[in-house]
């Protein structure tokens, strides 16, 4: 009887050492330019997520057509005339947590991590640097960023017309509530 309860828990505490990963294909990612002459903000509700807890890798998609302004006029401005979303469908982010060892992803809280990666947006690819918290809690990690992107970084070109309408940095904001697998 011994060895059962010996091997149970062998295997119990063996199965939490391998790699596991938490995922969502409903995080969302807002952006908000604010100028004096306009707010724009949109919402996006369908941002598929990846975190590897044993590498740090990070994977964060979004399909641009489903980001969600208050006016409509917006919505069809922002994909036809900026982000050419017919053209360039989706976003993205593939990264790594540099500072892993600051998670315990076996322990509720809250930890501040810096991930490094390759943004996507566009057609154009850029090296950042972006600071996130990871909250454990339960069989969960969620991914919080807050950080500014430059529309013309990635060649988005803002018409003259409007130029003062749109921030010349957009502020973007990360929420992705994930589930471990």
């Amino acid at each position: 009887m011994n060895k059962l309860w010996m091997t149970a828990l062998v295997l119990c505490l063996s199965a939490s050492t391998f790699a596991q990963r938490y995922m969502t294909r409903t995080g969302k990612i807002e952006f908000f330019s604010a100028t004096p002459l306009e707010n724009i903000k949109a919402i996006n509700n369908e941002t598929a997520a990846v975190l590897d807890s044993k590498s740090g890798d990070f994977v964060f998609q979004v399909l641009i057509k489903s980001f969600k302004f208050e006016r409509e006029l917006m919505q069809e401005h922002f994909n036809e005339n900026y982000m050419e979303s017919d053209k360039y469908p989706k976003a993205e982010y593939k990264g790594k947590v540099t500072n892993l060892s600051a998670i315990n992803f076996s322990k509720d809280g809250s930890y501040n991590v810096t991930t490094t990666g390759t943004m996507t947006m566009h057609g154009t690819s850029r090296n950042v640097t972006i600071p996130a918290t990871v909250i454990v809690k339960g069989k969960t990690a969620t991914a919080e960023a807050k950080f500014k992107v430059v529309p013309q970084d990635y060649k988005i070109n803002i018409p003259k017309l409007v130029e003062n309408k749109i921030a010349k940095e957009i502020s973007v904001a990360v929420d992705c509530v994930m589930e471990g697998k």
